[in-house]
């Protein structure tokens, strides 16, 4: 049986700090036809809330330690200010949405990361999404709109990386739709020369990756976007596309693994 295809779309917290960034993929993700899902970041205006509060923001190889503070910013900053602002530019553009943590239906249950050399405080692996739940949602022509928090199933809201909830999301879908994901952010994709805007690699496949990476051309941040995008690719995703934010309207664009 053929399935229907869906949209997950990944937007960054850069993205989302800019109205008019984000007032044009909002507009750009309304107009797609057929099944969509958002998932959206917002650790720039976390940052910024923290410090306005005089909580400190500690950060370990691009991951935010959340001690008992930081996760009550965080959930108020991801689940409350950046979801529901997101949620009503959708419903501005006739785009019915709802706003979701991974609490809400357990729809993502998580493990708090497990202390080795670095206590992350409430920070959350993922263990289970319930795709079956979500596309409950999705079906009644509803769009979830996830903000990066999970939940332990023990009464504690876990901070858990966007691009990660993005994946783990794509893969539980998988099941029910023909999916493709698109990590949105300020690059126009996965670039050659990180100071060339325009050296963007159209396509990747797992070996070309590792050499990217021995080379030092793919480094930092990117390392983890990829590798969520190449295990959604071996757990039943079709394609993934890493773009600008304004290119959701051309998904030629951008760099494409499948």
């Amino acid at each position: 049986m053929t399935k229907e295809k869906l949209l997950l779309v990944k937007v960054g917290g850069k993205v989302v700090e800019n109205p008019s960034a984000l007032n044009q993929l909002i507009t750009d993700l309304s107009n797609v036809e057929g099944r969509k899902v958002l998932v959206h970041g917002g650790g720039v205006l976390a940052t910024k809330t923290a410090s306005a509060l005089g909580i400190e923001t500690t950060m370990v190889e691009g991951r935010r330690v959340t001690d008992d503070k930081m996760i009550d910013v965080v959930t108020m900053v991801y689940a409350g200010l950046v979801n529901k602002r997101v949620v009503s530019l959708l419903q501005s553009k006739g785009t019915n949405a709802i706003g979701l943590c991974g609490a809400d239906m357990n729809v993502i249950l998580s493990d708090k990361r497990p202390v080795k050399t670095v206590d992350y405080g409430w920070v959350g692996d993922v263990k289970k999404v319930d795709g079956k739940a979500l596309s409950t949602l999705i079906e009644s022509g509803v769009v979830p709109v996830l903000a990066p928090l999970t939940h332990d199933g023990q009464g504690h809201i876990l901070n858990t990386n966007a691009d990660t909830i993005a994946a783990e999301t794509a893969k539980g879908l998988a099941a029910y739709y023909d999916v493709t994901l698109v990590f949105c952010f300020e690059k126009q994709g996965v670039l050659a020369d990180a100071n060339d805007d325009n050296s963007v690699i159209a396509s990747l496949n797992r070996q070309q990756y590792e050499a990217y990476k021995s080379e030092g051309v793919i480094t930092d941040g990117m390392i983890p976007k990829l590798d969520n995008a190449f295990s959604t690719i071996e757990n039943g995703v079709k394609e993934v596309v890493i773009t600008h934010a304004n290119s959701l309207n051309d998904l030629t664009q951008g760099t494409h693994i499948k």
